[in-house]
Protein backbone atom coordinates (compact mmCIF):
# COMPACT_ATOMS: atom_id res chain seq x y z
CA UNK A 1 0.00 0.00 0.00
CA UNK A 2 1.34 3.37 -0.85
CA UNK A 3 2.03 5.96 1.95
CA UNK A 4 0.12 9.01 2.64
CA UNK A 5 2.63 11.32 1.25
CA UNK A 6 3.25 8.29 -1.93
CA UNK A 7 -0.43 9.08 -2.88
CA UNK A 8 -0.29 12.69 -3.13
CA UNK A 9 2.59 12.98 -5.08
CA UNK A 10 1.18 10.23 -7.54
CA UNK A 11 -2.16 11.93 -7.58
CA UNK A 12 -0.58 15.21 -8.09
CA UNK A 13 1.71 14.06 -11.30
CA UNK A 14 -1.34 12.46 -12.84
CA UNK A 15 -3.35 15.38 -12.71
CA UNK A 16 -0.82 17.31 -13.68
CA UNK A 17 0.03 15.02 -16.87
CA UNK A 18 -3.72 15.07 -17.76
CA UNK A 19 -3.85 19.04 -17.62
CA UNK A 20 -0.45 19.44 -19.47
CA UNK A 21 -2.04 16.05 -22.13
CA UNK A 22 -5.77 18.57 -22.50
CA UNK A 23 -3.57 21.62 -23.00
CA UNK A 24 -1.41 20.01 -25.60
CA UNK A 25 -4.64 18.59 -27.18
CA UNK A 26 -6.23 21.74 -27.10
CA UNK A 27 -3.32 23.97 -28.56
CA UNK A 28 -3.03 20.85 -31.78
CA UNK A 29 -6.70 21.16 -32.46
CA UNK A 30 -6.18 25.13 -32.27
CA UNK A 31 -3.21 25.19 -34.79
CA UNK A 32 -5.20 22.81 -36.59
CA UNK A 33 -7.79 24.69 -37.25
CA UNK A 34 -5.47 27.84 -37.80
CA UNK A 35 -4.27 26.16 -41.05
CA UNK A 36 -7.99 25.24 -42.21
CA UNK A 37 -9.04 28.69 -41.77
CA UNK A 38 -6.43 31.20 -42.33
CA UNK A 39 -6.51 31.40 -45.50
CA UNK A 40 -9.78 31.94 -46.40
CA UNK A 41 -11.74 34.70 -43.91
CA UNK A 42 -9.45 33.67 -40.63
CA UNK A 43 -5.67 34.11 -39.23
CA UNK A 44 -2.77 32.81 -38.52
CA UNK A 45 -1.25 31.57 -35.06
CA UNK A 46 -0.12 35.35 -34.65
CA UNK A 47 -3.41 36.88 -34.98
CA UNK A 48 -2.98 38.30 -38.85
CA UNK A 49 -4.12 37.37 -42.32
CA UNK A 50 -1.45 35.38 -44.67
CA UNK A 51 1.51 33.55 -43.73
CA UNK A 52 3.92 33.77 -40.47
CA UNK A 53 6.19 36.79 -42.01
CA UNK A 54 9.14 35.58 -39.34
CA UNK A 55 11.78 37.84 -38.32
CA UNK A 56 12.58 40.66 -40.75
CA UNK A 57 15.49 40.80 -43.08
CA UNK A 58 18.44 43.64 -43.31
CA UNK A 59 17.43 44.24 -46.40
CA UNK A 60 13.48 44.40 -46.33
CA UNK A 61 11.19 47.03 -45.64
CA UNK A 62 8.02 46.00 -44.11
CA UNK A 63 4.58 47.46 -44.08
CA UNK A 64 1.80 46.89 -42.14
CA UNK A 65 -1.83 47.51 -43.33
CA UNK A 66 -4.52 48.33 -40.54
CA UNK A 67 -7.98 49.14 -39.86
CA UNK A 68 -11.35 47.04 -39.83
CA UNK A 69 -12.78 44.35 -41.98
CA UNK A 70 -12.15 46.55 -44.93
CA UNK A 71 -8.43 46.15 -44.55
CA UNK A 72 -8.71 42.63 -43.59
CA UNK A 73 -10.69 42.05 -46.79
CA UNK A 74 -13.23 39.89 -45.49
CA UNK A 75 -15.13 37.62 -47.84
CA UNK A 76 -11.79 36.75 -50.42
CA UNK A 77 -8.43 35.08 -49.83
CA UNK A 78 -5.64 36.54 -48.25
CA UNK A 79 -3.90 36.76 -51.52
CA UNK A 80 -6.78 38.19 -52.78
CA UNK A 81 -6.81 41.04 -50.42
CA UNK A 82 -5.29 44.53 -50.96
CA UNK A 83 -2.32 44.50 -48.89
CA UNK A 84 -1.06 41.11 -50.41
CA UNK A 85 -1.50 43.24 -54.20
CA UNK A 86 0.45 46.08 -52.73
CA UNK A 87 3.07 43.63 -51.51
CA UNK A 88 3.10 41.95 -55.23
CA UNK A 89 3.15 45.06 -57.00
CA UNK A 90 5.84 46.65 -54.66
CA UNK A 91 8.37 43.75 -55.55
CA UNK A 92 7.50 43.47 -59.06
CA UNK A 93 8.86 46.78 -59.80
CA UNK A 94 11.89 46.74 -57.09
CA UNK A 95 14.95 46.04 -59.23
CA UNK A 96 16.84 42.62 -58.33
CA UNK A 97 19.69 44.03 -56.30
CA UNK A 98 16.90 46.39 -54.34
CA UNK A 99 15.90 45.75 -51.18
CA UNK A 100 12.49 43.78 -50.79
CA UNK A 101 8.93 44.49 -49.61
CA UNK A 102 6.60 42.67 -47.02
CA UNK A 103 3.08 43.73 -46.42
CA UNK A 104 1.45 42.56 -42.98
CA UNK A 105 -2.00 42.83 -42.75
CA UNK A 106 -3.16 43.38 -39.44
CA UNK A 107 -6.64 44.32 -40.40
CA UNK A 108 -9.23 43.11 -37.82
CA UNK A 109 -13.41 43.13 -37.95
CA UNK A 110 -15.20 45.73 -35.92
CA UNK A 111 -11.94 47.34 -34.88
CA UNK A 112 -11.91 51.51 -35.31
CA UNK A 113 -9.54 54.40 -35.44
CA UNK A 114 -9.10 53.71 -31.23
CA UNK A 115 -7.11 50.48 -32.17
CA UNK A 116 -5.19 51.53 -34.49
CA UNK A 117 -2.46 52.39 -31.65
CA UNK A 118 -2.79 48.99 -29.81
CA UNK A 119 -2.15 47.34 -32.87
CA UNK A 120 0.83 49.21 -33.53
CA UNK A 121 1.70 48.30 -29.63
CA UNK A 122 1.14 44.37 -29.98
CA UNK A 123 2.90 43.88 -33.13
CA UNK A 124 5.63 46.17 -32.82
CA UNK A 125 8.31 43.23 -32.49
CA UNK A 126 7.19 43.19 -36.50
CA UNK A 127 10.09 45.52 -36.34
CA UNK A 128 7.60 47.43 -39.06
CA UNK A 129 9.08 50.57 -41.25
CA UNK A 130 5.90 52.30 -42.48
CA UNK A 131 2.22 51.81 -41.24
CA UNK A 132 -1.06 52.51 -43.22
CA UNK A 133 -3.58 53.16 -41.35
CA UNK A 134 -7.50 52.26 -43.09
CA UNK A 135 -10.58 52.83 -41.44
CA UNK A 136 -13.48 55.72 -41.27
CA UNK A 137 -16.70 53.06 -41.68
CA UNK A 138 -16.20 51.45 -38.33
CA UNK A 139 -16.36 55.46 -36.45
CA UNK A 140 -19.87 56.28 -38.11
CA UNK A 141 -22.56 56.20 -36.22
CA UNK A 142 -22.26 57.72 -32.74
CA UNK A 143 -24.36 61.11 -33.29
CA UNK A 144 -25.54 63.78 -35.75
CA UNK A 145 -25.55 61.17 -38.41
CA UNK A 146 -28.13 60.41 -40.75
CA UNK A 147 -31.46 58.35 -40.45
CA UNK A 148 -29.85 55.16 -42.02
CA UNK A 149 -27.03 54.88 -39.56
CA UNK A 150 -28.26 53.38 -36.26
CA UNK A 151 -26.58 55.68 -33.71
CA UNK A 152 -24.00 54.18 -31.52
CA UNK A 153 -24.08 54.25 -27.25
CA UNK A 154 -20.71 55.52 -27.13
CA UNK A 155 -17.17 55.69 -29.80
CA UNK A 156 -16.03 52.40 -30.98
CA UNK A 157 -13.37 51.06 -28.77
CA UNK A 158 -13.65 47.07 -29.93
CA UNK A 159 -10.17 45.73 -29.53
CA UNK A 160 -10.68 42.56 -31.63
CA UNK A 161 -7.74 40.44 -30.95
CA UNK A 162 -7.37 41.96 -27.21
CA UNK A 163 -10.55 39.71 -26.26
CA UNK A 164 -8.15 36.95 -26.15
CA UNK A 165 -6.05 36.86 -22.95
CA UNK A 166 -4.16 34.51 -24.69
CA UNK A 167 -3.39 36.64 -27.18
CA UNK A 168 -2.27 39.58 -24.60
CA UNK A 169 -0.19 37.53 -22.73
CA UNK A 170 1.90 35.49 -24.98
CA UNK A 171 0.93 37.21 -28.54
CA UNK A 172 -0.41 33.83 -29.77
CA UNK A 173 -4.31 34.31 -30.91
CA UNK A 174 -6.09 30.46 -30.25
CA UNK A 175 -8.41 30.31 -32.67
CA UNK A 176 -10.92 27.96 -30.67
CA UNK A 177 -12.21 30.38 -28.15
CA UNK A 178 -13.12 33.14 -31.34
CA UNK A 179 -14.89 30.72 -33.97
CA UNK A 180 -17.29 29.61 -29.98
CA UNK A 181 -17.48 33.13 -29.76
CA UNK A 182 -18.61 34.40 -32.89
CA UNK A 183 -20.60 31.10 -33.33
CA UNK A 184 -22.85 32.05 -30.42
CA UNK A 185 -22.80 35.96 -31.29
CA UNK A 186 -24.26 34.94 -35.01
CA UNK A 187 -26.87 32.70 -33.72
CA UNK A 188 -27.64 35.62 -31.66
CA UNK A 189 -27.99 37.98 -33.91
CA UNK A 190 -29.95 35.67 -36.40
CA UNK A 191 -26.88 35.09 -38.16
CA UNK A 192 -25.37 38.31 -38.41
CA UNK A 193 -21.87 38.07 -36.77
CA UNK A 194 -21.20 42.02 -36.96
CA UNK A 195 -24.62 43.05 -36.31
CA UNK A 196 -23.64 41.06 -32.88
CA UNK A 197 -20.09 43.16 -32.91
CA UNK A 198 -21.62 46.75 -34.19
CA UNK A 199 -25.14 46.85 -35.08
CA UNK A 200 -24.62 47.51 -39.00
CA UNK A 201 -22.26 45.48 -41.95
CA UNK A 202 -23.46 42.01 -42.72
CA UNK A 203 -20.29 39.69 -42.89
CA UNK A 204 -20.68 36.61 -45.52
CA UNK A 205 -17.42 35.65 -47.22
CA UNK A 206 -18.44 32.85 -49.37
CA UNK A 207 -20.75 36.22 -51.70
CA UNK A 208 -17.58 37.44 -53.14
CA UNK A 209 -16.62 34.22 -54.51
CA UNK A 210 -20.34 32.27 -55.15
CA UNK A 211 -21.85 32.81 -58.44
CA UNK A 212 -25.03 31.10 -58.01
CA UNK A 213 -28.44 32.88 -58.72
CA UNK A 214 -29.31 32.60 -55.03
CA UNK A 215 -25.34 33.88 -53.70
CA UNK A 216 -26.21 36.91 -56.35
CA UNK A 217 -29.37 38.02 -55.11
CA UNK A 218 -28.61 37.55 -51.79
CA UNK A 219 -25.45 39.83 -52.59
CA UNK A 220 -27.81 42.12 -54.03
CA UNK A 221 -30.18 42.10 -50.86
CA UNK A 222 -27.10 42.72 -48.68
CA UNK A 223 -25.65 45.59 -50.81
CA UNK A 224 -29.24 47.28 -50.67
CA UNK A 225 -29.28 47.00 -47.23
CA UNK A 226 -25.41 48.33 -46.39
CA UNK A 227 -26.24 51.20 -48.97
CA UNK A 228 -29.03 52.56 -46.76
CA UNK A 229 -27.32 51.82 -43.50
CA UNK A 230 -24.04 53.65 -44.15
CA UNK A 231 -26.64 56.71 -45.68
CA UNK A 232 -27.26 58.60 -48.79
CA UNK A 233 -23.95 59.06 -50.99
CA UNK A 234 -24.78 61.99 -53.50
CA UNK A 235 -23.34 62.21 -56.59
CA UNK A 236 -20.19 65.31 -55.99
CA UNK A 237 -18.26 64.44 -53.40
CA UNK A 238 -16.33 67.79 -53.45
CA UNK A 239 -19.89 69.47 -52.87
CA UNK A 240 -20.35 67.70 -49.97
CA UNK A 241 -17.46 68.06 -48.31
CA UNK A 242 -17.41 71.91 -48.53
CA UNK A 243 -20.27 71.74 -46.83
CA UNK A 244 -18.53 70.64 -43.85
CA UNK A 245 -20.27 72.92 -40.64
CA UNK A 246 -18.34 73.96 -38.01
CA UNK A 247 -19.59 71.22 -35.31
CA UNK A 248 -18.24 68.69 -38.16
CA UNK A 249 -15.16 68.57 -35.94
CA UNK A 250 -16.52 68.08 -32.39
CA UNK A 251 -18.70 65.45 -34.03
CA UNK A 252 -15.55 63.38 -35.21
CA UNK A 253 -13.29 64.56 -32.27
CA UNK A 254 -12.34 60.87 -30.91
CA UNK A 255 -11.92 59.64 -34.28
CA UNK A 256 -9.98 62.16 -35.55
CA UNK A 257 -7.70 61.79 -31.90
CA UNK A 258 -7.55 58.32 -32.32
CA UNK A 259 -6.07 58.22 -36.12
CA UNK A 260 -3.80 61.58 -34.86
CA UNK A 261 -2.68 59.61 -31.69
CA UNK A 262 -1.71 56.75 -33.33
CA UNK A 263 0.15 59.01 -36.10
CA UNK A 264 2.30 60.47 -33.17
CA UNK A 265 2.99 57.03 -31.75
CA UNK A 266 4.18 55.61 -34.62
CA UNK A 267 6.58 58.98 -35.45
CA UNK A 268 7.97 58.69 -32.30
CA UNK A 269 9.21 55.42 -33.17
CA UNK A 270 10.35 56.93 -35.96
CA UNK A 271 7.68 54.86 -38.54
CA UNK A 272 6.18 56.41 -41.57
CA UNK A 273 2.79 56.79 -41.68
CA UNK A 274 -0.10 56.57 -44.62
CA UNK A 275 -3.51 57.75 -43.45
CA UNK A 276 -5.92 56.77 -46.45
CA UNK A 277 -9.16 57.64 -46.97
CA UNK A 278 -11.13 54.60 -47.86
CA UNK A 279 -13.87 54.68 -50.87
CA UNK A 280 -16.50 57.02 -49.75
CA UNK A 281 -19.31 55.10 -48.06
CA UNK A 282 -21.86 57.87 -47.56
CA UNK A 283 -22.09 61.80 -47.17
CA UNK A 284 -21.57 61.62 -43.68
CA UNK A 285 -17.92 59.37 -44.29
CA UNK A 286 -17.07 61.87 -46.60
CA UNK A 287 -17.65 64.91 -43.99
CA UNK A 288 -15.42 62.81 -41.31
CA UNK A 289 -12.79 62.22 -43.81
CA UNK A 290 -12.84 66.00 -44.80
CA UNK A 291 -11.90 66.86 -40.83
CA UNK A 292 -9.62 63.88 -40.63
CA UNK A 293 -7.76 65.02 -43.68
CA UNK A 294 -7.74 69.02 -41.86
CA UNK A 295 -6.75 68.24 -38.54
CA UNK A 296 -3.77 66.01 -40.48
CA UNK A 297 -2.37 68.52 -42.57
CA UNK A 298 -2.62 71.08 -39.09
CA UNK A 299 -0.46 68.54 -36.88
CA UNK A 300 1.58 67.02 -39.41
CA UNK A 301 1.62 69.23 -42.56
CA UNK A 302 5.49 69.29 -41.83
CA UNK A 303 6.56 65.70 -41.77
CA UNK A 304 7.25 64.36 -44.97
CA UNK A 305 7.29 60.95 -43.31
CA UNK A 306 3.15 61.37 -42.79
CA UNK A 307 1.08 60.87 -45.86
CA UNK A 308 -2.37 61.54 -46.63
CA UNK A 309 -4.29 59.83 -49.41
CA UNK A 310 -8.17 60.46 -50.23
CA UNK A 311 -9.31 56.95 -51.93
CA UNK A 312 -12.61 58.29 -51.91
CA UNK A 313 -14.04 59.33 -55.25
CA UNK A 314 -12.39 55.80 -56.57
CA UNK A 315 -14.77 53.09 -56.27
CA UNK A 316 -19.04 52.91 -56.35
CA UNK A 317 -19.74 50.66 -53.14
CA UNK A 318 -23.13 50.79 -54.62
CA UNK A 319 -21.70 48.51 -57.89
CA UNK A 320 -22.21 45.17 -56.48
CA UNK A 321 -19.84 44.02 -59.40
CA UNK A 322 -17.20 46.47 -56.98
CA UNK A 323 -18.80 45.70 -53.30
CA UNK A 324 -20.20 42.26 -53.34
CA UNK A 325 -22.13 43.62 -50.22
CA UNK A 326 -22.23 47.08 -50.17
CA UNK A 327 -18.86 47.64 -48.25
CA UNK A 328 -16.24 44.90 -49.07
CA UNK A 329 -14.58 44.74 -52.21
CA UNK A 330 -13.92 41.87 -54.42
CA UNK A 331 -10.38 40.63 -55.61
CA UNK A 332 -9.93 43.19 -58.63
CA UNK A 333 -11.11 46.11 -56.76
CA UNK A 334 -8.33 45.14 -54.06
CA UNK A 335 -6.32 45.26 -56.55
CA UNK A 336 -6.67 48.91 -57.80
CA UNK A 337 -6.71 50.07 -54.08
CA UNK A 338 -3.12 47.96 -53.94
CA UNK A 339 -2.09 50.16 -57.28
CA UNK A 340 -3.44 53.35 -55.86
CA UNK A 341 -1.60 52.62 -52.65
CA UNK A 342 1.85 52.15 -54.71
CA UNK A 343 3.27 55.04 -55.43
CA UNK A 344 2.51 56.92 -52.06
CA UNK A 345 4.46 53.74 -50.27
CA UNK A 346 7.29 53.46 -52.89
CA UNK A 347 7.79 57.67 -51.95
CA UNK A 348 7.39 57.35 -48.27
CA UNK A 349 9.84 54.32 -48.38
CA UNK A 350 12.61 55.50 -50.36
CA UNK A 351 12.88 58.13 -47.39
CA UNK A 352 14.88 56.91 -44.06
CA UNK A 353 13.95 53.63 -42.54
CA UNK A 354 12.15 52.70 -38.95
CA UNK A 355 15.77 51.56 -37.74
CA UNK A 356 17.16 54.89 -37.77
Amino acid sequence: MLSRRRRLVFTTVITCAVMLGSVGTLLATDMYLHRRVQNLGGVNMWGYRGPVVGKKKPDEMRIVAIGGSTAFCFGVPWNEAWPHYLETALNRQQPANAHRFSVVNLGAPGEGAYAFQFELEDFAYLQYDVAVLYEGYNDLGERNLPEGIPPRSGPNYFLWRRQSPVFRLTGYLPILPLVFREKAMALMAGGDLDAAYRGRVTFRPGLATRATAMALQTAATLADRVGAQLGHLSDDPSRVAGMAAAGEVETWRHYVESVTQAVGYARARRVKVLVVTQPYGSDTHIRQQQVLASALADRFGGDHSVRYVNLGPLLNLRDREIAFDGLHLVARANENIAAQLLQPVVELSMGTSAKE
